[in-house]
This record gives structure tokens, C-alpha cells and sequence, in this order.
């Protein structure tokens, strides 16, 4: 291989050429977007731009989005108990994402698990039934439910959950980081009341994020002292990754009828895994999902030896659990879904991205099958 096969787009995708283009531009934007000079007005008029652009990705109104300094910021504002005078009860999915499971400004005993099926599906019945019986006299319900899973893909019946909570005078909060730019995302068609992305998915800078935050949902500040982003998140903005993220979001937005493509990939993908491993285990592959994501198990071999032999054969490819200084840990999303341990502590994640090909897809395919060859020779030596 001359170049290395990226394929861990969910961890972070490379920056857009054309986003690196007008990012160096907009570092020259010397003034201060709050200052009323030409300098300011110029920086305030290329955040409000971005705004716009940020906006039409997931079709909200621009003065609704807030931009912060990436998704788990977005999120943490979001997870806030809404003001108004009445007591909250957080229910959040089993299989979000690690900023949301620490349940935001929530306190723990204000908070609860949401099951999912073992397709990793949030469980509505479930859902009904704890709105119904755990939501305690004089409180409302907040619910958390990510629009996919970022390790399976699988995406989840945010319009029906949110029914549900509204029919229980509750507030819906969707992470919608890993949909945007993968599929359509229509923050009004999802009936969510809050929705968060971050910019560095979807070919952006790392470090700019984002809350659809419609001005009916009054929440709570994560911090005072300043008047920027219309007051819900002080703080001097981030000029060019604002900016950088409006292209990211214009582009990516074009680029949803490419996704057919992605998809394809995706299939080659794991026909080819079947044929070298025919006891693979590719996990919410009967359900919906990302057209860009695979999560892909071989019995008996570990996640952390695989990542490293792909590395090693020039293929990016990351584990499907979380990873905590260097330390593979087992993905509580598998735990969720009811995973054999042994089975989950196997699970590798493939997710494609723009700059995806077949060549990549030959790449990976020609490395695994040589580890998986090798590991279990090794494994039949040692038997």
C-alpha cells in the first residue's frame, strides 16, 4: 500500500481541503466579532454566515444555533434540568455517548437508564412504560437519545420517542453528531427540542460544536461572563473554526446523495469479512443504519490485536469499545445490547467517510484476511 486506508471517520474525519482554504483566510480577521468597528463587523458577519450554513444542515432557524467548543460541550449545555419552576427526571439511552451518559447538570438520583434491544434500538415500550410509572409527581421527563449509535451505526426512532415525551409534557434532547452529513437530519421532522453536532465529524476543525437550542427551551448557562452567543455561551468565538464548520456543514450537506456510494462500500466491506471469517458477527445489521458504519466481531480474536495488526498493515480502523489511556475497555453499547463478552471484547469499527474508495475497502480486506490467517494459526499452535 502506498497510502494508508483511513476508515475510522466516526473518531474524526480529515479536514476538507476546502475547509483548511478558508479557515487560513479567516485567521487574517483580525477584529473581535462583539466589537462595532469594520474589523468586528467583519468577523461577526462570517460567524453569522456559517450560522446560516450550520442551520440549513439539519433545517433550524439560524438564530438558534449556539456554537460552542465542540460536541461534548453541545452537550453537557444541553443537559441541563430546563428552568420554569417545575423538578426534572433525566432518562437517558444506555448507549449514548460517554458525555451524555455522565448525565450532564442532573443530579444522579434525578436520572435513569434507557434499555435497548439487543439490535441496539432504543426500547419504546420501555420508554412509555417509564414515562408513565418513574417520572415523580410534579416533575416532567428529559430524554436523551442520540439520532445513531456511533460504534454500530444503528438509528434511532427519535420522531416516535419524542412523541412519546411530549405526550408526557417532557423535552428531547437528540445528539445528532454522527447522522449529520450521513443522512438527511431535519430537526423539525425529529421533533426534537434540542440537537447537538460537532464540526470535526463531518470534515471540520476538532474543536467547534454546536446546540440547536430553539429560545422556548430556557436552559441553564454552563458558564457567565459575557454576552456572546446570544448570552447562552460566553466567551470570544472561535472566528475560524466557526467558519471552517459552515463549510464543512454547506459541503457535507451536498454531499447526502453520495452516501449510495458509502453504503456500497459498506456492503463490500462486510461480504468480504464474511468470506474470510464466516463466524463474523456484524453487529445492527438488521436494522437501519449509518450507510458509512460497520461493527464487526470475530469470535475469539481480541479487538486491541486487530486495531494494532491493521495499524501495523497501513489500514486506521478503531476498536468498538472505548479507549481510555491506551486501554481497550469492553463497549458498554455491546454490554447494552446483551453481547457475549467475548464476542464484544472482539468488536473492530469501520466507518467510511468522503475520501473513501475501493481501494481502501481492497486494503482492509487484503490486511485483515492476513491477520486473521495468522492469529488463528497461531491460535490452533497454541491449542
Amino acid at each position: 500500500m502506498n497510502q494508508r486506508a483511513y476508515l475510522d471517520h466516526n473518531a474524526t474525519a480529515p479536514l476538507r481541503p476546502e475547509v483548511r482554504e478558508v479557515m487560513q483566510d479567516a485567521f487574517d480577521l483580525v477584529g473581535n466579532p462583539s466589537s462595532v468597528h469594520a474589523e468586528g463587523r467583519a468577523a461577526r458577519a462570517a460567524i453569522e454566515e456559517a450560522r446560516i450554513k450550520v442551520a440549513a444542515l439539519v433545517n433550524a432557524r439560524p438564530e438558534d444555533v449556539i456554537f460552542t467548543s465542540g460536541g461534548t460541550e453541545a452537550n453537557a449545555l444541553a443537559l441541563a434540568p430546563p428552568a420554569g419552576g417545575a423538578s426534572w427526571k433525566a432518562f437517558i439511552s444506555s448507549i449514548e455517548h460517554p458525555s451524555v451518559l455522565s448525565g450532564g447538570r442532573f443530579r444522579p438520583g434525578a436520572r435513569a437508564m434507557l434499555p435497548v434491544t439487543g439490535e441496539g434500538i432504543v426500547d419504546l415500550d420501555s420508554l412509555a412504560r417509564m414515562l408513565a410509572e418513574e417520572v415523580p409527581e410534579g416533575s416532567r421527563p428529559f430524554v436523551s437519545l442520540m439520532a445513531a449509535n456511533n460504534e454500530t451505526g444503528a438509528v434511532q426512532p427519535v420522531a416516535e420517542a419524542a412523541g412519546l415525551v411530549h405526550d408526557a409534557d417532557g423535552v428531547l434532547h437528540t445528539d445528532a453528531v454522527q447522522v449529520a452529513g450521513r443522512l438527511p437530519l431535519d430537526m423539525s421532522a425529529l421533533s426534537a427540542d434540542l440537537l447537538t453536532l460537532s464540526a470535526h465529524k463531518i470534515g471540520g476543525p476538532k474543536g467547534v460544536g454546536a446546540v440547536v437550542w430553539p429560545k422556548a427551551q430556557v436552559l441553564s448557562r454552563l458558564m457567565t461572563g459575557g454576552g456572546q452567543e446570544s448570552r447562552r455561551r460566553p466567551g470570544t468565538e472561535n472566528v475560524a473554526g466557526i467558519v471552517g464548520f459552515g463549510i464543512a456543514a454547506d459541503l457535507a450537506a451536498k454531499e447526502l446523495s453520495t452516501m449510495g456510494e458509502i453504503a456500497r462500500l459498506r456492503d463490500a466491506l462486510e461480504e468480504g469479512v464474511r468470506t474470510i471469517a464466516p463466524d463474523a458477527v456484524v453487529f445492527a445489521q438488521s436494522v437501519a443504519r449509518l450507510p458509512n458504519t460497520s461493527l464487526i466481531a470475530v469470535p475469539g480474536l481480541k479487538a486491541e490485536t486487530l486495531v494494532i495488526g491493521l495499524d501495523l498493515a497501513g489500514v486506521s480502523v478503531s476498536a468498538g469499545s472505548a479507549c481510555s489511556s491506551g486501554k481497550v475497555e469492553t463497549s458498554h453499547v455491546l454490554t447494552a445490547m446483551g453481547a457475549a463478552p467475548e464476542v464484544a471484547r472482539a468488536a473492530i469499527r469501520v466507518s467510511l467517510g468522503f475520501r473513501s474508495c475501493d481501494n481502501d475497502i481492497q486494503d482492509f480486506l487484503s490486511a485483515f484476511g492476513d491477520l486473521v490467517k495468522r492469529l488463528r494459526k497461531d491460535e490452533k499452535a497454541a491449542a
